[in-house]
């Protein structure tokens, strides 16, 4: 029997294991190691992404950068020059800092990277509820059959002024059903929950090929204006406090029951995630 494994921390790591699917691929935003020239080229491509801690968790040091959509920056490949309109801007937290050219971005950045490897991911648009992005958390967990199955998904809405949805940083978390009835008739939104749960699935069996010890992950999903998923991130120490905050407690109760049988137990005192009324 495989030892269990309780964190694999890098997500770069992580992310080259997923990317080995084809089928996962699809699903996976450009994510690359940050540097000066990554991020000016991914933010040329884009105009928005997020950069991570390699090794962060729970939404720490989680900043999304922006550029102006029109501003230019010299020619293209050269080194990155001033701005003719200006226009770059990163929030950290609840602060949002605006900048006249790339450059003096960039050093800031630094200041707040402080020198830990960070990465450059695709900025996705999400969904939003009451004006605010959300995301959905899809825990996948090895049933007492040993097989992967989906055992929850619950939906985490950011803070009113931060760019992270996690509980940790103030997200409030509602039902997913909730969250897409807007967006989609019940046939679709049930068909969307239904592949979700398949993305976390599938993940779970990728990463197990290279970490067969692995007995849990959760699985952060966006998704963007057409209702296509993308994988944000995936935890191997998945917090199951979201699951405490829906009224609903059969998959909390799911997820406690199968944690046992591999020897996990779990603090369920979440005390800053909140719960959206419904």
């Amino acid at each position: 029997m495989n030892e269990p494994i309780r964190r694999v921390s890098n997500k770069l790591t992580k992310t080259r294991v997923l990317l080995g699917s084809p089928d996962l691929g699809r699903y996976i935003p450009e994510t690359r190691r940050m540097s000066q020239s990554v991020l000016h080229e991914m933010l040329e491509k884009y105009n928005m992404v997020y950069i991570k801690p390699c090794c962060g968790s729970l939404g720490q040091g989680v900043i999304r950068v922006e550029r102006a959509s029109g501003s230019t920056n010299g020619k293209r490949g050269s080194t990155p020059i001033h701005s003719e309109s200006g226009k770059y801007s990163y929030q950290s937290g609840m602060q949002v800092h605006p900048f006249a050219d790339f450059e003096k971005a960039y050093q800031a950045i630094l200041r707040e990277t402080r020198g830990k490897p960070y990465l450059v991911q695709k900025g996705i648009r999400l969904l939003t509820h009451g004006g605010r992005p959300f995301d959905i958390r899809v825990m996948v967990q090895r049933n007492p059959q040993g097989k992967w199955e989906a055992t929850g998904v619950a939906g985490r809405v950011a803070h009113p002024r931060k760019v992270v949805t996690n509980g940790s940083q103030g997200g409030t978390i509602y039902p997913v059903e909730v969250l897409l009835k807007p967006y989609t008739s019940p046939d679709k939104r049930k068909a969307l929950i239904a592949a979700m749960k398949r993305i976390g699935v599938s993940s779970a069996l990728q990463l197990s090929t290279a970490y067969p010890g692995l007995q849990e992950i959760g699985v952060d999903l966006a998704l963007d204006r057409r209702l296509a998923p993308w994988i944000l991130e995936v935890n191997t120490a998945p917090d199951p406090c979201p699951f405490t905050k829906l009224q609903d407690t059969r998959m909390l109760e799911r997820i406690v029951r199968y944690g046992k049988v591999y020897g996990r137990t779990y603090n369920l005192k979440c005390m800053k995630a909140k719960r959206g009324r419904v």
